[in-house]
């Protein structure tokens, strides 16, 4: 059975979220996690955190603005994708095109990928032409991943079992891109093993 559930948050202690959660509440949500003097610019969010790891597949999250959760457009098309990936719809209550319940509001997940995959390849674009110009020159470029071969094979082991990317990276200690990244090229290199 899905569910609808609520996320809240105000960016000060001096700020009251109750306005929000009733909203929620009202509109719906049968539980409200909310984040009290969190900003939308870091991850460390524990209630947002919670509230991922109680999302499921058919779910429906329910925020007063797409700004909750996210804090620049970079944030907001991972976590878009992210609950995309899951299976879980998005709602806001105040941006009527923001509702992936809809047949109009799906497709916001169709300009996020693009847009998402756009962004990926552009800066593999560059990080390829920079590594290009390194070598030419006799210099060794690319920063090491954090994403060990363990790290690698622990992400995919929970990826499996259901986890979000970010309550992967929380427990592998690393960032939810980097799981996200880690595990795209690991599908890649199984699709196309011969790649370089």
């Amino acid at each position: 059975m899905s569910n609808v559930v609520g996320y809240a948050r105000v960016s000060t202690r001096e700020q009251n979220p109750h306005g929000q959660t009733q909203e929620l509440r009202d509109a719906g949500a049968s539980r409200v996690f909310t984040d009290h003097g969190e900003s939308s610019r870091t991850t460390a969010r524990p209630q947002w955190a919670a509230c991922l790891d109680y999302l499921r597949t058919g779910d429906t999250l329910l925020v007063r603005r797409l700004d909750r959760i996210a804090g620049s457009e970079k944030m907001a098309i991972e976590a878009i994708n992210d609950l995309h990936a899951r299976g879980v719809n998005i709602r806001s209550l105040t941006e009527p095109d923001i509702d992936t319940t809809t047949p109009m509001g799906k497709a916001l997940f169709g300009i996020v990928a693009v847009f998402a995959q756009l962004r990926v390849d552009t800066i593999r674009d560059n990080t390829m032409r920079g590594l290009a110009h390194a070598r030419a020159e006799g210099r060794v470029g690319g920063r090491p991943t954090v994403m060990t071969p363990d790290r690698v094979a622990t992400a995919k082991a929970m990826r499996g079992d259901g986890k979000s990317y970010a309550a992967i990276g929380r427990t592998l200690g690393v960032s939810h891109s980097a799981v996200w990244r880690a595990l795209r090229n690991l599908t890649e290199h199984h699709k196309n093993p011969t790649a370089t």
